[in-house]
């Protein structure tokens, strides 16, 4: 007969499924069984041989129903802060010159070394809380903020036990091609030759789902780039990248040779990697809060994103030197500003295109029977507001793999 079914209705679905705008289903329902969607759709039309098994009936009184928002991109475990380096910038100092002068990444990774593990857990934990009170189901945490084989892992340590402890999916991927730590200065080869050696050990202790790097001028070139990537590939684990921030190094073509899963914030993506991108499948995540944080003022090619059929999505990129922020709503109503996107692109940006971009298309990001049972329960009248309101939080329930992780009790 199955388990026990919870039908959640009186709802006003913004379902994203393709075909119709927003996938809007009107007087709808949602049936959970165990931690997936058994059956979603108008509730006039609930299969008759499905009632008899509906446990628990949950009225929502016609609320918006989205899928749980992702957050693709984050940076979420880190010691300290870069509050001064705030500072510097408004003074005029440059991120490139902060970075050479051994501020940026550098910073962070000192203050990271020298964090215990039980502090760093509670720190991005904290930051954890934040995201999904605001409807975040599932997110990506990357590592890079340690920078040697022992605190690399310790930091993905730390990734994965968000994922046990919190009512939260976290994907782990492997930064170590952030920065350059102090003991290899002067010797970039050298540390991706260890970086790439590390990647066996962490991948054995189930502390790597994608690998990522940052290429750009104050970065990693696009050969040390190919490395990592090599490495990766012969380890079977998908790749992504940090590709054409501050300049355009041709990161993104390169990263979809190897069909990586995305290329991030893109903000000088030329046409051909806008054309490789697409090729290769590669969802293209805009971080519209690093963008306003920085004052920048080259957009991304969001108009060829579009018409070569690229998927974008956004995400916080919360991380301390360049988007210290907490709110992926705001991140929706940043990317509409910021890059006219349409409300619904953006809110497809935190769903479905999320979902692909860390590898869970097939089972995250939409209202759809099969799918993991993660929704939003808003208190709007319509799914355009979620990208129109900021300095608010109109979520009023969370369901997580079925399970109510924010709001009443039901």
């Amino acid at each position: 007969m199955g388990e026990p079914l919870t039908l959640w209705h009186q709802a006003r679905l913004a379902t994203l499924r393709p075909g119709t705008p927003w996938g809007l289903v009107e007087q709808g329902a949602l049936l959970v069984e165990g931690d997936r969607l058994r059956w979603v759709g108008p509730e006039a039309e609930l299969p008759a041989a499905l009632r008899p098994r509906i446990e628990r009936r949950i009225a929502l009184g016609g609320a918006l129903v989205t899928p749980g928002l992702i957050d693709c991109h984050t940076h979420l475990v880190y010691g300290g802060h870069r509050a001064q380096e705030f500072e510097l910038r408004l003074k005029g100092a440059s991120y490139d010159e902060i970075a050479r002068a051994g501020g940026g990444i550098r910073a962070t990774v000192s203050a990271t070394r020298v964090a215990t593990d039980g502090q760093l857990f509670n720190l991005a934990a904290e930051r954890a809380a934040v995201l999904m009170s605001e409807g975040v189901t599932t997110l990506e945490i990357k590592s890079g903020y340690g920078l040697s084989a022992e605190h690399e892992a310790r930091c993905l340590r730390v990734a994965r036990r968000l994922g046990r402890e919190l009512p939260l999916t976290v994907r782990c991927t492997s930064l170590a091609a952030h920065a350059l730590p102090h003991e290899f200065t002067g010797r970039p080869d050298d540390y991706i030759e260890a970086a790439c050696a590390w990647l066996p050990t962490l991948q054995a202790e189930g502390l790597v789902d994608a690998v990522d790097a940052f290429c750009d001028s104050i970065a990693f070139t696009p050969g040390q780039t190919r490395r990592m990537f090599e490495a990766a590939r012969a380890l079977g684990l998908p790749v992504k990248l940090h590709a054409e921030q501050l300049s355009n190094q041709h990161g993104a073509a390169l990263a979809a040779q190897f069909g990586a899963l995305s290329c991030d914030h893109l903000e000088h993506l030329d046409g051909d990697g806008v054309r490789a991108m697409a090729a290769a499948g590669s969802v293209a995540v805009l971080l519209p809060g690093a963008f306003y944080f920085l004052r920048e003022t080259q957009l991304p090619p969001v108009a060829a994103l579009r018409e070569a059929g690229v998927p974008i999505a956004i995400a916080t990129d919360h991380n301390p030197g360049s988007a210290p922020g907490l709110s992926l709503l705001l991140m929706l109503n940043m990317a509409c500003t910021f890059f006219r996107l349409t409300p619904e692109e953006a809110l497809r940006g935190a769903t479905v295109h999320a979902a692909q971009a860390l590898g869970l298309g097939a089972t995250h990001g939409q209202l759809e029977a099969g799918r993991q049972a993660d929704f939003v329960v808003w208190d709007l009248a319509a799914p355009n507001e979620l990208a129109y309101w900021f300095g608010r939080n109109p979520c009023l329930r969370v369901v997580r793999a079925g399970v109510q992780t924010v709001g009443p009790e039901t």
